[in-house]
């Protein structure tokens, strides 16, 4: 979406770094009405930037608590937003519009649960190389990006996950 046709707030609380872009990878997941808060969010990530390619949708058990399957897909998302800018106006709003809640429990079911996994190429949380929930989405859309600690690429950790951890391709959740 050119910059052009964001709304004015986002362009005013942008305007200083209009000219340079950003990509980042986002995991986007939702364990409540997860079906129709993923096309929701995808929406709203579109009224902030550019969702350039977005991967399969992959289902998979709740971690740390009893609940409901989580469905996530990453998302490669180009915008002039800086990695704080993007957390703080971007994700925590389509969050917010999504119904979500915080509580003191950081496992408790979510209607919208957005993550940084990448940001200009950068890694931002190492605990998230042994997430199959994040790494096999990554996987299809940025396959030969390598961790630094180990020099795998994300195709071939994400391989080793699959045999680790369940996860299900679900088809036709995004049209």
């Amino acid at each position: 979406m050119p910059c052009g046709l964001l709304n004015p707030l986002v362009w005013r609380l942008n305007e200083a770094a209009m000219d340079e872009f950003h990509v980042a990878y986002l995991n986007v997941g939702s364990n409540i009405q997860p079906e129709t808060n993923l096309r929701k969010a995808l929406k709203l990530l579109r009224e902030y930037g550019e969702v350039q390619q977005i991967s399969s949708v992959w289902e998979s058990e709740a971690v740390g608590a009893a609940g409901p399957n989580y469905l996530n897909v990453c998302v490669k998302f180009k915008s002039t937003f800086s990695q704080t800018g993007l957390k703080e106006q971007v994700i925590r709003n389509v969050e917010s519009q999504l119904g979500r809640i915080r509580s003191a429990d950081k496992f408790a079911s979510r209607t919208m649960d957005i993550d940084i996994v990448l940001f200009d190429d950068k890694f931002i949380n190492k605990d998230s190389w042994r997430l199959g929930y994040v790494i096999v989405p990554l996987a299809e859309i940025h396959p030969d990006y390598r961790s630094t600690e180990t020099g795998e690429t994300v195709r071939e950790i994400a391989t080793r996950l699959r045999q680790e951890v369940w996860l299900e391709a679900r088809r036709g959740v995004l049209g």
